[in-house]
């Protein structure tokens, strides 16, 4: 452990593997804000690491930020150490505000429960970010796990001393995790900022809401206007959440509790329009894994109409988070997971998935959440090509004359159902297959069923360096992928003048134990950069399909 004590006062207490050869890489504490003051540094046991630790205005790696081999291009990121879950998203005059579970000393999740803080960054389109120093750290409570955050436009807590509304973030104190705050329970607090989240003040009076269950965790609060209050969702225990209901964010009374089976961590509440009716509205609750119920909600109890639906069928969404205080002028309800993926050899690891919008529709089930990216990644697009009324003969077809070395993609396609067995794309050699007899849409071992709409099948297509993801038939489904560990150096092993490259072998490039197997179900690498579309077992037609590159968000 490493003690960082201001005027003997510990500001910061953090776990960190201190090298005795070369660093794998360097990570950084920011001490900006105690500019002027008396600073010690003290560590636990000494074995000669801790000659490395010095001063300066920037840090060994600095000038390669961004550009890493396995750095995300336009999923958000952050410089250095360990993310998860998103918290605390909320937008504020003309920024978007994306806190999340960071451990900035750390690559390595072990040293989470002590170290994790909240991250943040902001945007003003949510696609180009900017992070910012951390914003909540670890106190005597307990380190900062999930929660959410409001803007406090009535000023009902009487945290506002100027013109600028209350950003207040509600957060778990996860005590008993750290020496710090040994044999402490898990509580809820808050903090607050009163310039534009720059920097926060925590309530003198924390905890705002004492243990429930043990764990008890992860708050989302929304204003709910009906009722003319705050609500809370909060995890508590086993598959249970309750809601709390107050008038000041401070003090909390627990008005129910509702429960399901998957109904898990991070709860999320919100109202929706069907079919973009107003006069026709639900509510929508769901969990860390994606599961969401259909029902009604006065402002105490929960009603459901339907449970246990999924929009997620990738293999690396976790706790997600929609946005707070979206202006009714957009109206949208904008959604960040967690993308879970690890990212061995770099000195960061996870990402964000990219923010999608949610939107409630009639099915011939009832009403579904639909899931698609923004309308801003076009913010990001460079060269395209365009083709229709093309006829995929069987076998595999490149699409592109000339490849995109960098590999990223926006693609729509459109597939209209022929003779064939199956049909669908490779990019970046992850292969998209849809089965027509079975009705089931397949990517890197996960699947969906799916009906053709009229005879056909519509695919929306992310591509990033190390994830995919895949909107079909409008949003009707939801696939993000984590693809790296096929793509990483796979670039070294294509043939430039045709695909009759057959793998005997195949050895991990990473010293990493993943939980799931590389696999390939034809005997060919496809370049990086190729789109190349196919048919099996008779013939397709290619309605239309849009290619366009992707640009870095971080150029």
């Amino acid at each position: 452990m490493i003690h960082f004590t201001i005027d003997g006062k510990i500001e910061r207490e953090f776990a960190v593997s201190l090298a005795i050869g070369e660093p794998d890489f360097w990570i950084f504490l920011d001490v900006s804000e105690f500019k002027g003051k008396k600073a010690t540094l003290q560590i636990d046991e000494e074995n000669g690491a801790f000659d490395k630790v010095y001063q300066a205005n920037s840090y060994p790696g600095e000038d390669n930020l961004y550009k890493e081999h396995l750095r995300p291009q336009f999923h958000f990121s952050t410089r250095r150490g360990w993310i998860n879950d998103p918290n605390g998203l909320v937008y504020y005059d003309g920024e978007y505000h994306l806190f999340y579970q960071h451990n900035p000393y750390s690559w390595n999740p072990e040293t989470n429960d002590v170290n994790i803080t909240w991250g943040h960054a902001v945007s003003e389109d949510l696609i180009h970010w900017k992070e910012l120093r951390d914003a909540i750290h670890p106190d005597n409570l307990g380190v900062i796990y999930s929660g959410s955050a409001v803007i406090d436009k009535l000023n009902t807590t009487g945290f506002q001393s100027g013109d600028e509304k209350p950003l207040v973030c509600i957060y778990t104190s996860a005590g008993g995790k750290s020496p710090l705050s040994k044999d402490k329970p898990f509580t809820l607090s808050i903090a607050y900022s009163n310039d534009r989240g720059r920097t926060f003040t925590k309530y003198s009076g924390n905890p705002v809401q004492e243990e429930i269950e043990p764990y008890n965790r992860d708050p989302k609060v929304i204003w709910h206007e009906p009722s003319n209050q705050w609500v809370i969702v909060l995890y508590l225990d086993g598959n249970v959440v309750g809601f709390f209901t107050s008038k000041d964010l401070k003090s909390w009374e627990l008005q129910s509790k509702y429960g399901r089976k998957t109904l898990y961590e991070c709860p999320e509440l919100f109202q929706m329009a069907i079919d973009g009716n107003q006069q026709n509205k639900k509510w929508i609750l769901y969990a860390a894994n994606g599961r969401y119920d259909i029902g009604q909600f006065d402002g105490k109890n929960f009603i459901p109409d339907t449970k246990g639906i999924t929009f997620n069928y990738g293999n690396c969404f976790y706790a997600s988070q929609t946005f707070n205080n979206i202006s009714d002028e957009d109206g949208r309800r904008i959604q960040i997971a967690w993308g879970v993926n690890p990212m061995p050899g770099m000195p960061f690891n996870q990402q964000m998935l990219f923010p999608v919008e949610l939107t409630l529709r009639t099915t011939e089930d009832g009403p579904r959440l639909f899931v698609q990216p923004i309308d801003e990644i076009k913010k990001l697009y460079g060269k395209d090509w365009k083709f229709q009324d093309k006829v995929v003969e069987e076998g595999h077809h490149s699409i592109l004359e000339e490849k995109y070395d960098e590999g990223l993609y926006d693609i729509s396609a459109e597939f209209e159902i022929g003779s064939a067995e199956r049909f669908g794309i490779f990019i970046n050699d992850i292969q998209i297959t849809y089965e027509i007899k079975e009705q089931k849409l397949y990517c890197q071992e996960r699947y969906a069923e799916l009906k053709p709409t009229e005879g056909k099948i519509k695919f929306k297509i992310l591509v990033d360096r190390t994830t995919l993801e895949l909107f079909a038939n409008d949003g009707q489904i939801y696939m993000p992928i984590r693809t790296h560990i096929n793509i990483a150096e796979i670039s070294e092993l294509y043939s430039k003048f045709g695909t009759d490259f057959n793998i005997t072998e195949l050895v991990e490039h990473f010293p990493y134990k993943f939980n799931y197997a590389v696999s390939y179900t034809k005997p060919v690498i496809i370049g990086k950069g190729d789109i190349i579309v196919f048919s099996e077992g008779g013939i397709t037609k290619l309605v239309k399909m849009e290619v366009h590159e992707l640009n870095s968000i971080w150029q």
